[in-house]
């Protein structure tokens, strides 16, 4: 098998569930993602596909080991074939496994962005990571003076650029990337999403995960069709070509009427798997 058909990761009948208490502190347990199962390929770009509020942004951080206290989590995650418990996470997060997080809150906004993005490094290391910085906000078009700021002092789209800078500074197998895109212009959203296509070249994964399908099918090798905690089919992007007839399920199909260039149909509810 070449290194570009083997999973960088692989998801395996993952569920999560929170514990919760309603209006008479009775405890209970809500699911919001099922038995989801999903794979990523060295040299691939994976859209996971959904609007917005259907959970995509769980399986991110379930991916990542983030998911908050209350959350349950049970299935198998493996990356480059290991599994991935919480002591191989805290050795390959933000090294071989990158987060594009969505809200630009992750931001820690009592250090300057340059040693955020750099991160931790060794004084010896420090110039090639400077280097390494300087190339990074040139592609995404940051001054670099933008390192001496802090990130209330950054606009929206700065503090997205920022957060997409620190994801490429190492040569990461794997890249999620979870809305990478809203509050850039649409240029630099299409330049960004080019660059996930030249990483993938170079053999990382990428697994996207995004509301706007329409960017997503330029780029990405596979969708995976996301609603309401669970992926419906996961299709080759050009089964998203002409009226989608190549599409198994009815929301599929209705996200490409839902597409601007198309009908602008929303999709309707349509349940759970045909």
């Amino acid at each position: 098998m070449k290194d570009k058909d083997k999973p960088v990761l692989a998801v395996k009948d993952l569920s999560v569930s929170f514990t919760m208490y309603d209006g008479g502190m009775r405890r209970r347990e809500r699911e919001m993602v099922h038995q989801l199962s999903l794979t990523v390929n060295a040299g691939e770009i994976v859209a996971v596909a959904g609007s917005s509020g259907s959970g995509k942004s769980l399986l991110a951080h379930a991916i990542l080991g983030i998911l908050p206290k209350n959350a349950n989590m049970t299935g198998t995650l493996e990356f480059c074939g290991r599994r991935l418990d919480e002591k191989a996470l805290k050795q390959l997060r933000g090294k071989e496994i990158s987060f594009i997080p969505q809200s630009v809150k992750y931001l820690d906004p009592l250090m300057k962005v340059g040693r955020q993005v750099m991160g931790p490094c060794r004084r010896r290391e420090r110039r090639s990571r400077q280097a390494k910085m300087k190339q990074a906000f040139a592609r995404y078009q940051l001054e670099e003076s933008v390192a001496k700021l802090y990130p209330y002092q950054l606009s929206g789209g700065m503090a997205r650029r920022v957060l997409i800078s620190g994801a490429v500074m190492n040569q990461a197998k794997l890249i999620v990337a979870d809305e990478p895109t809203p509050g850039l212009q649409e240029t630099l959203a299409r330049e960004t999403m080019k660059n996930f296509r030249e990483l993938a070249e170079e053999g990382c994964g990428v697994l996207l995960i995004t509301h706007d399908i329409d960017l997503a099918l330029k780029m990405a090798d596979r969708i995976a069709v996301f609603y309401e905690g669970d992926i419906l089919e996961t299709v080759p992007a050009e089964a998203f070509a002409g009226d989608g007839e190549a599409l198994g399920h009815p929301y599929s199909r209705a996200f490409v009427k839902a597409l601007p260039q198309n009908e602008f149909c929303a999709p309707e509810s349509f349940g759970s798997r045909v």
